[in-house]
């Protein structure tokens, strides 16, 4: 399996291979009429993964076995798009993907038909979705070739065609969609409550509390700083969850202390670098300014102490740089001087 270190693929991997919300998740959003032809109490994933790795940055995947109500075999396969900008040739791929699927499937075999795929893209982008949907349309065609031609479309979950109202499921679905909503737009900061919001209630069970942990962890590592600082977060869910006691809040302080400690240990690191390149900037100017005092000293002999004060209050290099060409050069220092007067003006 590739492994992504990728927050976005961590959090629609962990949410979404839970059983539960894939059966919240599919009985919300397949379509009416598929949902009454699928046992969804037979679903379980496979651990293959058919994403190439060089497009492993764009995609995730999970592919769950599903039987079908009259007993036969099907597939459910969802395609996660975590990239901000969309795959015009999405489903091309998605097609790549379902051969490798009935490839492993063939070498498995134990039926005389290939088994249904429903190919589903997962998508949180903030613009609304617009690559083709069916393959037939990536084809410039005759009607007489149409039999050529493979036909297949794949469904859509598009964030972005969903009010807020009209996400459906239960807490742990709403808010994890929700998430993945507002994850990257800028407006998120006014969302959190919201979104915090919807787990405050959830009961002391093992798989709810770990699944606020995997929200609060999501949006500590996957939220822009511009959009959400560690401090916005760490204040939205303290709000949200101060009331809880028992076993939430002891874990979430750990992970809010954690990500505080690399948020500090970040910001040390990135001040020392700055610190260090302005010794050094401080430096580079410092020698320039010596080394001009010095020709001069050299070639005049006496440098005035205001000449001195003017070169040392020089703080750019390239200045220094051509002070020390015109110092060679100068008949006296009374040149030198207006020279310095004309080029500092």
């Amino acid at each position: 399996m590739n492994e992504i270190n990728n927050p976005h693929d961590k959090f629609f991997k962990k949410v979404f291979s839970s059983k539960i919300n894939a059966q919240d998740f599919l009985l919300n959003y397949l379509p009416a009429h598929i949902v009454n032809l699928l046992d969804l109490e037979s679903l379980e994933y496979t651990k293959e993964t058919f994403v190439d790795k060089h497009l492993a940055e764009y995609f995730s995947d999970l592919l769950c076995k599903v039987n079908l109500r009259d007993g036969s075999l099907g597939y459910v396969y969802l395609l996660f798009e975590h990239k901000s900008y969309q795959e015009p040739s999405t489903a091309f791929h998605i097609l790549r993907y379902m051969v490798k699927i009935w490839d492993v499937w063939l070498q498995e075999r134990s039926g005389p038909w290939f088994p249904v795929i429903i190919p589903m893209i997962v998508y949180h982008g903030e613009g609304q979705w617009r690559a083709r949907l069916n393959y037939k349309d990536f084809f410039l065609y005759h009607e007489e070739m149409s039999c050529f031609i493979p036909d297949f479309q794949y469904l859509l979950w598009d964030a972005s065609g969903y009010s807020d109202q009209e996400m459906k499921g239960e807490v742990m679905l709403r808010a994890a969609l929700l998430a993945l909503k507002y994850i990257s737009r800028r407006d998120l900061r006014e969302h959190l409550p919201k979104i915090l919001g919807l787990v405050r209630d959830l009961s002391e069970k093992k798989t709810e509390i770990e699944f606020i942990e995997t929200l609060i962890r999501y949006l500590l590592n996957a939220v822009p700083k511009e959009h959400a600082t560690y401090g916005d977060i760490k204040e939205a869910v303290e709000k949200a969850l101060s009331d809880r006691g028992g076993e939430i809040m002891p874990t979430i302080a750990d992970s809010l202390r954690e990500e505080g400690r690399k948020q500090g240990l970040e910001q040390g690191i990135q001040q020392g670098m700055q610190q260090g390149i302005q010794q050094v900037q401080q430096g580079i100017i410092q020698t320039a300014r010596e080394a001009l005092i010095d020709t001069l000293e050299a070639r005049f002999d006496v440098v005035s102490e205001s000449m001195i004060k003017i070169i040392n209050d020089i703080n750019d290099p390239a200045v220094l740089r051509i002070l020390l060409r015109k110092a060679v050069k100068a008949a006296s220092i009374d040149e030198f001087t207006q020279i310095a007067q004309l080029i500092l003006k």
